[in-house]
């Protein structure tokens, strides 16, 4: 994005003039204006609805300090980021103004952040995505993406002996229609929340660990995936309050349990063909699809330091647990890192798509897809291919075997992954130099922050955060 010039701020107004009238008799009185730190932290500014053209046209003064924010409010001293100095302005996205449906009273748009001199700030995560978006659009390519969201639902109260405990409001077996039964009415309302915002939902179900709960929701344009799963867990948020309910996105909520994952899909296309599907590659991929799943791939070590970044993140990505602990990709395996769907017979033209399983919802979505389109596309500019796919249980090979079969075991720590995206040069020429620096920067803070801490310890301090 360019300078903000004059004609495109009064333009900017004049949308959010002519949006006022439509709010108030929605109900409207103020705007959340929300964005996503380093450390994957939603923080947010608001806005009286009458102040939303000055807004949209002017942003909203907010200190860049809270690029080296870590998760549990402390400040680093950064190289580019956690300085007292300066301010930015955060400009509104007026194309995602919703009315929240789950916050009766308030509107949400995403924002972009800009520097005082109205040029893009160079650590916003979503003005990162967009300018790789266009990248890829000039090379004929466009991507389409959806984020899985799981969480859990618990009892406010806790225990009766630790109010910040978890405690699972449901109690029935993952997967089950008991457990269905238990939370009918609050699913009913998020459901309904979620249809009323806009949001096209494909399957909402139980899942596996103790109070869990899923929801997938359709591919879009990358940003706009990410602003989606912005939204959803707003209003899962939201919803749960009213129904009295504590919710926990962190990746492991428990040291003994199952974690939450935040399973990214992508797919790749040009001029209306899905290059996931339809070519002579391996599971009929096109070349160039090959090449965009090789490149996740080879660079999945360095793309864990922004899609697991907590140190909570590593307590999850443990093997034979679907959560893709080894580098390895293959056709509907839920242990393979990234697992490669064909979708039904007669629809593959439209379904195929990739899932990336290694990543949770401590990840920044803007970051995480930015991540992913850099490396994918790295791939499919230099022609990668990719190795045989897997059909087992990496963990269940010999070393010997997985050695021969190429597949390598991913970071086991989040140190391991911050020096892994440290010395990715693919990143760091996407992100840029501050913006790389400072995910470096921020994942080592939250190292030393939390390294004396036990297992159930890290869980704890992560529990409500995200």
């Amino acid at each position: 994005m360019d300078l903000l010039e004059q004609h495109t701020r009064d333009e900017r107004r004049t949308e959010a003039e002519a949006r006022l009238d439509e709010l108030a008799d929605a109900g409207v009185v103020a705007v959340a204006l929300p964005w996503v730190d380093t450390s994957g932290i939603t923080r947010v500014k608001t806005v009286p609805l009458a102040k939303l053209p000055s807004a949209a046209a002017w942003g909203v003064g907010m200190s860049p300090v809270f690029d080296g924010f870590l998760l549990d409010d402390s400040i680093i001293a950064g190289r580019f980021a956690g300085s007292a100095t300066g301010d930015l302005r955060l400009h509104p996205d007026l194309s995602r103004l919703t009315v929240l449906a789950g916050q009766p009273g308030w509107a949400w748009a995403p924002v972009d952040r800009y520097t005082q001199a109205g040029t893009p700030h160079v650590q916003c995560s979503r003005s990162l995505l967009r300018r790789l978006v266009a990248s890829l659009a000039e090379e004929g390519l466009t991507v389409r993406g959806a984020f899985e969201i799981e969480w859990v639902v618990a009892r406010p109260d806790g225990t009766p002996d630790d109010a910040d405990a978890f405690a699972p409001a449901l109690t029935g077996p993952a997967y089950g229609m008991t457990r269905l039964a238990e939370v009918s009415d609050y699913a009913r309302d998020l459901l309904d929340a979620l249809e009323a915002q806009g949001v096209d939902v494909d399957q909402f179900h139980p899942e596996y660990a103790g109070g869990q709960l899923e929801v997938s929701v359709a591919a879009e344009d990358p940003v706009a995936a990410a602003d989606t799963a912005l939204l959803v867990r707003n209003t899962i948020t939201a919803v749960s309050s009213q129904h009295g309910l504590r919710v926990s996105f962190s990746p492991k909520v428990t040291a003994d349990g199952v974690g939450n994952g935040g399973h990214v899909h992508l797919s790749l296309w040009r001029d209306g063909q899905n290059l996931m599907a339809g070519g002579e590659g391996p599971l009929g991929l096109t070349r160039d699809g090959e090449g965009f799943v090789a490149g996740l791939l080879d660079h999945l070590p360095a793309l864990l330091a922004v899609g697991a970044p907590a140190v909570a993140s590593y307590l999850r990505l443990v093997p034979s647990h679907w959560a893709g602990a080894f580098a390895a990709w293959g056709l509907e395996n839920r242990e393979a890192a990234i697992r490669f769907v064909t979708g039904p017979e007669g629809n593959r033209q439209s379904a195929a798509n990739v899932e990336v399983k290694c990543v949770d919802l401590a990840a920044n979505p803007y970051l995480l897809m930015a991540a992913c389109l850099a490396v994918g596309a790295a791939g499919v500019r230099a022609g990668s291919r990719l190795p045989d796919p897997v059909a087992v249980d990496p963990a269940s090979l010999s070393d010997d075997e997985r050695r021969d079969a190429g597949i390598r075991p991913l970071p086991a720590t989040l140190s391991e992954a911050a020096e892994a995206f440290d010395a990715d040069e693919v990143l760091a020429a996407a992100f840029g130099e501050e913006l790389h620096a400072t995910v470096v920067d921020v994942r080592r803070g939250e190292v030393a922050l939390l390294e004396e801490q036990t297992a159930e310890q890290v869980c704890r301090t992560t529990r409500w955060k995200h």
